[in-house]
């Protein structure tokens, strides 16, 4: 019988790793699957060794390095002494999985890693720790295949998670029905993170966009869309006092696709949902702000210009951002208003997103990446 352990580190991990798990599960039933997960892995049939909460202990500690760690060393004697896979998979969460690829490559374990640390953006030294511990890489950008293997690594693309479960057919009718809008006015998605420290920089910022898009067009309403993990109240210190102004404002929780699809521009943090807007083809602007160390630190790590990844995917300036001293209310509430009735420049940023959509393919990652476990254990 055929063994894999998976090592997964948060939320979003284990939730690519149980898909993976399932296409698995229909062609390899017996196969033995234990791992560091959660709900999402459980449910799908995977024994959970350590729950992924364990692995939450990033920070700059000796505490956090300490437990870091003690985990590795548990994972590689259980590895070692007990379940003995015959293959590991590493999924996401860099940081972690790198340190203990090094462990598992000492160990003769033969280690394949899907959802590679961006190291074409920053940290590039981690190049040299991927060509020496990872056997096989499945990566999610169409770009990263080429940049990987001009490294010397084995790498294979295999198509973007979260593009291939993303539901394109929202109506925009339904949209408004549902949340009780205005069919007359056109709707101003605002994306501002699920951080409280992201919020606390960005809010204000966003707020004064709004009342300066808002003093050049009334015929506009403001979604705001509510983080699953952030309060009501929490946000709604930084929007009663647009409401009592007149603005049409309100909050908009657990649509963030629909949202995403439906609304006329978006104002986002930047992120993922960035990469999701873009397949929805949704004129964009992008911004962030943060600590100024912070981003002095970001600047000096970095190894591309651009941050947001439907710049990065093309390879050029398709959408703008407003990054730390950029983020001003006045530069976002005029790309916003110039996207809602420029009609040309509307049509060339849709037309640009279209062709990144494009890039990506119909590759479902999930079943190209069992198909390449399944691929390795047919040749062993």
């Amino acid at each position: 019988m055929k063994k894999l352990f998976i090592i997964t580190g948060e939320l979003s991990g284990d939730l690519h790793a149980a898909t993976v798990v399932e296409e698995l599960k229909k062609t390899m039933p017996d196969l033995e699957i234990e791992g560091i997960g959660g709900k999402h892995m459980a449910d799908a049939g995977v024994k959970i060794f350590k729950d992924h909460s364990k692995m939450g202990v990033v920070g700059l500690t000796f505490k956090a390095l300490f437990d870091h760690i003690k985990l590795a060393k548990e994972i590689i004697d259980y590895l070692n002494n007990s379940f003995k896979p015959d293959l590991v998979l590493l999924v996401d969460y860099g940081g972690f999985n790198l340190r203990i690829a090094k462990f598992l490559k000492k160990y003769n374990f033969e280690t394949f890693y899907y959802i590679s640390p961006q190291v074409w953006a920053s940290r590039k030294h981690r190049v040299s720790k991927i060509r020496k511990y990872i056997s096989k890489l499945m990566v999610i950008f169409p770009f990263e295949e080429k940049f990987y293997k001009k490294q010397n690594i084995t790498a294979k693309y295999v198509g973007h998670p979260l593009v291939s479960q993303l539901y394109f057919g929202y109506q925009k009718e339904d949209f408004i029905k549902e949340n009780n809008l205005n069919e007359n006015k056109k709707i101003v998605g605002v994306f501002p993170g699920s951080r409280k420290f992201e919020l606390s920089y960005m809010m204000p910022i966003y707020a004064q966009a709004i009342r300066e898009i808002y003093e050049h067009q009334k015929k506009i309403q403001f979604c705001i869309s509510q983080a699953e993990n952030m309060s009501e109240e929490f946000l709604n210190k930084y929007i009663d006092d647009l409401k009592y102004e007149g603005i049409d404002i309100k909050l908009i929780k657990g649509q963030n696709h629909a949202l995403l699809a439906c609304s006329d521009a978006l104002i986002l943090t930047s992120g993922t949902v960035t990469l999701e807007a873009a397949m929805y083809e949704t004129p964009m602007c992008v911004c962030y702000k943060g600590p100024l160390p912070f981003y002095w630190i970001y600047l000096a790590v970095r190894h591309i210009s651009k941050v947001s990844l439907p710049n990065i995917v093309a390879d050029k300036d398709i959408v703008q951002e407003f990054i730390q001293h950029r983020a001003q209310p006045e530069y976002i509430a005029s790309e916003i208003l110039s996207l809602l009735h420029n009609q040309t420049k509307r049509d060339k940023m849709i037309a640009e997103l279209k062709n990144i959509k494009e890039k990506f393919g119909e590759k479902i990652a999930s079943q190209e990446v069992a198909k390449t476990i399944r691929e390795y254990f047919n040749e062993g």
